[in-house]
């Protein structure tokens, strides 16, 4: 396996390593304790903050970001319709929400260059990287550059959106909802159309480093 990083845009973390720029990250959310409601005739005394609650406010940022270099995720380029031309972003947040409707999510840090891009646009397009492709998610997790310069190979769709033509697999989506989550904006995406031009291994993020799965293995 070859090997890149979770974080925000555009720089790894102190103790990540450096071989190339990281990838957007999705912040977890925790989830809601479920709560038991007594009858109105047996009032329930006030009782402290559950000991899962205060847990999950005393973890560090940093052991969060440690504890999610051990998850794999697979690795995207999300592009856009911006003000001043296309705009562009990796990201390993991109995760299938429903099937009827069709529904994915994504999300990207509320201090990212390409922020405000996302939360003006109405569509968007996602596309899903093969092994191989680790000079692109590269590429699009640069700050300071023209992402869609060459060698980015990129068209717009008759709707307008740009298009990396290398990518084997993409989603043409429509913005469903927006939530700001914590330090990062949560996006949820309606699937207008979708396009799988060839059989690819997939680029997954791992450990601080880009790579593949081998299923004959």
């Amino acid at each position: 396996m070859t090997l890149d990083t979770l974080g925000r845009d555009p720089s790894p973390h102190p103790d990540q390593p450096r071989t190339a720029p990281a990838p957007e990250q999705a912040s977890p959310l925790s989830q809601v304790p479920s709560v038991s409601v007594a009858p109105a005739s047996a009032p329930v005394p006030a009782t402290p903050q559950s000991g899962a609650a205060q847990s999950a406010a005393a973890v560090d940022p940093a052991a969060l970001r440690s504890a999610f270099r051990r998850h794999a995720a697979g690795v995207t380029v999300v592009t856009m319709i911006g003000p001043r031309g296309p705009v562009g972003f990796t990201a390993t947040s991109v995760a299938s929400l429903s099937a009827d409707p069709p529904l994915l999510s994504l999300s990207l840090s509320a201090t990212s260059s390409s922020a405000p891009a996302l939360l003006a646009a109405g569509t968007l397009v996602v596309h899903l990287l093969s092994d191989g492709q680790q000079e692109l998610a590269a590429r699009f997790a640069t700050s300071g550059i023209d992402r869609f310069a060459e060698p980015t190979r990129w068209r717009r769709l008759p709707t307008g959106e740009p298009l990396l033509v290398d990518a084997a697999v993409w989603l043409r989506t429509r913005i469903h909802s927006r939530l700001n989550a914590g330090d990062h904006h949560l996006v949820i995406a309606e699937v207008l159309e979708t396009r799988s031009h060839r059989q690819s291994q997939p680029l997954i993020y791992h450990n601080g480093a880009y790579g593949t799965i081998n299923p004959n293995k």
